[in-house]
Formats: structure tokens, C-alpha cells, sequence
């Protein structure tokens, strides 16, 4: 591939690959809507926070992009077989027309948005408000009751699986970083291929992980000179899936037939058989989430992105706060970066200046929820984080007390369960 190409490439086959991977939907449309939705979302923090003029460049990437959104939509005429879209999509013309008027709102936008300190407040609060409507259920199922009502469809059916916006997640936090820092004036502008690129590069685009603005720039200026086809980067990358594709596809999913869930939990005779249910879901859930980064990173490495690691044996830590610095590695740096050290700073910063541990206990309790709301806005992900901020800001008070050898350290010893903190999440 020519060197010039390698950049262009890997943002037109992210653009592509986001309505590959998204899956059909019952309503209508809507796994195509999605992904524009996402492609909106992205072009829209993008006019927040670019600096530099509009150049060529940018106009060439949103013109390709526009164009390859357009020709999704025209293989509507091709049999299901041919179509690279989960169902067949809207008229060609409709999505001329939303694009269209995307871009005549999108231009003013930019051109008022360009230094706007309220303009990045502003889509900050809108970011997370979106994020709040997708991840809380009944909002989510709402939404889906009237999208149903304005497709033509039974709402009876309406629930939150009408709306499986694929790689949301990450990409919601991955704009929300690009957001904060720029207010906080640390990020470099990004051309409009590179921040494209960036929120919705494929390998990391369903599972993550969460990578940072500034890495990834250091490979994607190092792209056009990388041997993208040496053997040592080959062999890496293609190991690298290989032992992804292992742990998910060999034992996660073998582990999922007789790990912990409703239909296994009825089952249960014998506490010992629940401990291996628990286990063997423990263990399901690192392999199966850490080989699709081993996949991502092996698929990244392919592409000459290096995507940052994920997981570090979790399970082999011998306490809460090293577990967590090892576990999602990516999505903890992220709440450590954004939650915890702002929160901190502020707490920090107050007349008069809280207890010391309250303000460790609130930062730990903010972020750990944080967490937990991140994979859904219910009471279960709430008690969840607030568990984990709980324990995290017991162990740092206790880490240095009582002291190894004597007898409360051995109580201590005695009471913790030996081994995988995760069984408990």
C-alpha cells in the first residue's frame, strides 16, 4: 500500500467497518441511523474543538466520508448477500437530504464554535446527556417506543434492544477526553482524518480499549514511513490475534456453558457447585474481555497502531487497588484522569479544606460510580461502583494499618478471601 494511502485508508475502512459490525435492528433503519449518529457525534466535537482553519484536507475527509455514507446507502439495490449493512437501508436520497442539512447546520457551527469556551461546555453537557438516554432503561425504552411510533411500528414491542448502538460506550468517552482537554487547553489540534480516525478506529471500536489523543498521534505521524508488512510487526500482530481468538472463542465460550447465570443458578445442589459456577464466571469474563483486546491489539499492530494494553493477570493481584490498576487499565486511567484527580483538586481547593479522608473517600466513591454507570444508569451498576469505591478507600486507609505481624493483621489476613477480587463484581 502506498505510503500516501495508509492514513486515508485506515479512516474509510473505520467508516465502513462501523456499519459492518452494527447489528440489525428491529426498527427499521435504525442500525444505519446509528452509525451516522455516531459519524455526527464525532464531527460535531471535532468543530468544537479544532483550532486551526478549515483546510483542504478536512474538506477532503468529510467529502469521502459523506461519499462512502451515500454509497452504503445505495447498495440498497443489491441483493442481502452483497450489502455490507446488517439490513437494508434508507433511500439513498433520504440520506443525501440528512446529510445535507448536516452540513448546513454543521458549517455555522464550526465557524461560531472555533475558541467558544461555552461552545465545549455546552457539548459536553449535550455528550453526557446522550450518554445518560442510552444507558439508563427506561429512557432507553421509551425512546425506542416512540422511534417505533415515528417508523411506522408496534410500540408493544418496544425495549432497550431496539437500540444496540454498537461501540457508543467508548466512543462517548473517547469525545468526552478530546472535550476536557481541550478546555483544559492540552489538546493538540487534530485534522479532521486523524480525529475521525481516532474515535472510531475499528479494532477498538466495539471492546475498546480507550486509547489517548496524543498516543495515538504518535503512531498515526510515524504511519506513512512504518514497514507495515516487516515479519517481526506480522508475526506480532498475528499472534497476537491468535491467542485472542483462543481465549474467547476455546475457553471463554466453553466456560460460558456451565458458568454462572439464571438458568445454571437453578440448577445449584451444592455450595461447592456454586463456587465453581462463580469461578468459572469470573474467568469467563477476563477471557472473553481480554481476548477481544488481544484481538484489537493484534488487528492494531497489523494496521502499525500500537493500541494500549488493557488487562495485566487481574487475577493474581493481592488486593483491591492493584486489581483495579490492572483490570480495563483504559477505561480506570480514564476515570483516574477525569474523575478522580479533578475531584480531588477541587475538594482540595475548598475554604475551609474538607478531612483528608473525605476527600479520598468522595474521589474513590465518585469515580468507582462513574464506573459502574458507565456500563448502565441502574441501581445494580450504583450499589456495584459504590462497592468498589467503598473497598478501594478501605484499602488505602488500612494499607497502612495495622502493621504486618501483629494480631489485627492477621485478622485481617484471616477474613479476605483468598484470590480473584473480580468474582465479586
Amino acid at each position: 500500500m502506498p505510503a500516501r494511502w495508509r492514513q486515508w485508508t485506515l479512516m474509510l475502512l473505520s467508516v465502513v467497518a462501523m456499519y459492518w459490525l452494527q447489528p440489525a435492528l428491529p426498527i427499521r433503519n435504525l442500525d444505519f441511523y446509528l452509525p451516522l449518529a455516531t459519524l455526527g457525534l464525532a464531527l460535531g466535537v471535532w468543530a468544537v474543538t479544532a483550532t486551526a482553519p478549515f483546510s483542504r484536507q478536512d474538506a477532503l475527509a468529510l467529502g469521502l466520508t459523506a461519499a462512502v455514507v451515500i454509497g452504503l446507502s445505495a447498495t440498497r439495490y443489491l441483493i442481502p448477500e452483497l450489502r455490507p449493512t446488517p439490513s437494508r437501508p434508507p433511500a439513498t436520497a433520504i440520506v443525501i437530504v440528512i446529510i445535507a442539512v448536516a452540513s448546513g447546520f454543521g458549517l455555522p457551527l464550526w465557524r461560531w464554535a472555533r475558541g467558544q469556551g461555552r461552545a465545549l461546555a455546552l457539548a459536553l453537557l449535550g455528550l453526557i446527556g446522550v450518554f445518560i438516554q442510552m444507558k439508563t432503561p427506561a429512557l432507553t425504552e421509551n425512546l425506542a417506543a416512540g422511534l417505533r411510533t415515528w417508523a411506522g411500528q408496534s410500540t408493544d414491542l418496544a425495549s432497550v434492544n431496539d437500540l444496540q448502538w454498537l461501540g457508543f460506550s467508548y466512543v462517548a468517552f473517547r469525545l468526552i477526553h478530546l472535550l476536557r482537554d481541550r478546555q483544559s487547553g492540552r489538546l493538540p489540534h487534530l485534522p479532521l482524518r486523524e480525529h475521525l480516525t481516532f474515535v472510531i478506529f475499528f479494532p477498538a471500536f466495539t471492546a475498546g480499549p480507550i486509547d489517548r489523543a496524543e498516543r495515538f498521534r504518535e503512531d498515526w505521524e510515524r504511519l506513512p514511513t512504518e514497514r507495515l508488512f516487516a515479519a517481526p510487526r506480522v508475526t506480532v500482530g498475528l499472534g497476537r490475534i491468535a491467542v485472542g481468538l483462543f481465549k474467547k472463542f476455546v475457553l471463554a465460550d466453553t466456560l460460558a456453558l456451565f458458568a454462572l447465570n439464571a438458568a445454571n443458578a437453578e440448577q445449584l445442589q451444592t455450595s461447592a457447585g456454586a463456587w465453581l459456577l462463580l469461578y468459572a464466571y469470573a474467568f469467563r469474563l477476563y477471557l472473553d474481555f481480554s481476548g477481544y483486546t488481544d484481538i484489537a491489539i493484534g488487528i492494531g499492530i497489523l494496521f502499525g497502531v500500537t493500541l494500549p494494553e488493557n488487562f495485566d493477570r487481574p487475577y493474581l493481584k493481592n488486593n483491591i487497588t492493584a486489581f483495579w490498576q490492572s483490570w480495563h487499565m483504559t477505561l480506570s486511567n480514564w476515570a483516574r484522569f477525569y474523575v478522580f484527580s479533578p475531584l480531588s483538586r477541587a475538594l482540595l481547593r475548598r475554604k475551609p479544606r474538607p478531612n483528608p479522608d473525605l476527600i479520598v473517600f468522595a474521589s474513590h466513591l465518585a469515580t468507582m460510580l462513574v464506573i459502574g454507570l458507565w456500563h448502565g444508569v441502574t441501581v445494580n451498576f450504583m450499589i456495584w461502583g459504590a462497592w468498589h469505591g467503598v473497598a478501594l478507600f478501605i484499602h488505602k486507609n488500612g494499607a497502612t494499618a495495622p502493621a504486618p505481624g501483629t494480631a489485627a493483621w492477621g485478622s485481617i489476613r484471616a477474613a479476605r478471601p483468598p484470590g480473584l477480587w473480580r468474582a465479586c463484581c
